[in-house]
């Protein structure tokens, strides 16, 4: 698709060049957030007639950008965030964070305006770009620090923990069972057992007669 650029951009041109880009990229960009204009007829008229007042915003834009870059330039922010004991995130800190600490420092910025090619990982001390105006761009240094807390736990360690508790939990049946069969049945098996005792003992005594008649087993009384 070819394109009107109404600012300056980064490998494709200065305001007023007609360039071929993408057509995602135009529809999902540059046309949304009005940096360009298709290179119609009508709009190539429309640009001739507003270039003067356009090329005249852009002047005093940059230079309240400038104005922004002189104290902007430099200065060092903080960033708390959980992490394991070897600087791995736990997460990572992609352009919107970044952005909320910016302007929590007092630089109000969008998070379109921070240039970052992949989220940060790992704690330590990390340059970052921020584009003020297309072309006024400045470096801060994001400084990835531990938080105070323990924070979450590394997936595979809870996983280890997981992995050890069932392990536990199956050494206590294991442990149970192993007792079950020292007393058959449990406690129901040691009150068969004495009821047996009893009538054996019935059975040896002159007197067996009067022994209970509760087992299931043949006795003489039955």
């Amino acid at each position: 698709m070819q394109v009107i650029l109404l600012q300056r951009i980064g490998r494709l041109g200065q305001m007023g060049d007609v360039v071929n880009v993408k057509d995602g990229y135009a529809r999902n960009f540059l046309l949304p957030q009005k940096k360009a204009l298709r290179a119609t007829e009508e709009n190539r008229k429309h640009f001739e007639s507003q270039r003067a007042q356009l090329e005249a915003n852009n002047l005093e834009l940059k230079k309240e950008a400038e104005a922004v870059a002189e104290k902007l330039d430099g200065k060092v922010f903080v960033a708390i965030r959980s992490a394991g004991d070897t600087g791995q995130l736990y997460g990572s800190v992609a352009t919107r964070d970044i952005a909320e600490v910016v302007t929590a420092g007092g630089f109000t910025i969008d998070r379109r305006q921070v240039i970052l090619e992949r989220p940060i990982k790992t704690l330590g001390l990390h340059q970052v770009r921020v584009a003020l105006h297309p072309e006024v761009i400045v470096s801060v240094t994001l400084n990835v620090a531990r938080s105070g807390g323990r924070g979450r736990a590394p997936v595979a360690r809870r996983g280890r923990d997981h992995d050890q508790r069932r392990e536990d939990r199956a050494r206590d049946v294991q442990s149970r069972d192993v007792r079950g069969r020292r007393r058959p049945g449990g406690r129901r098996g040691a009150a068969e057992s004495r009821v047996a005792t009893s009538v054996l003992i019935a059975n040896r005594s002159p007197h067996w007669r009067f022994a209970p008649c509760k087992a299931k087993i043949p006795s003489p009384c039955a």
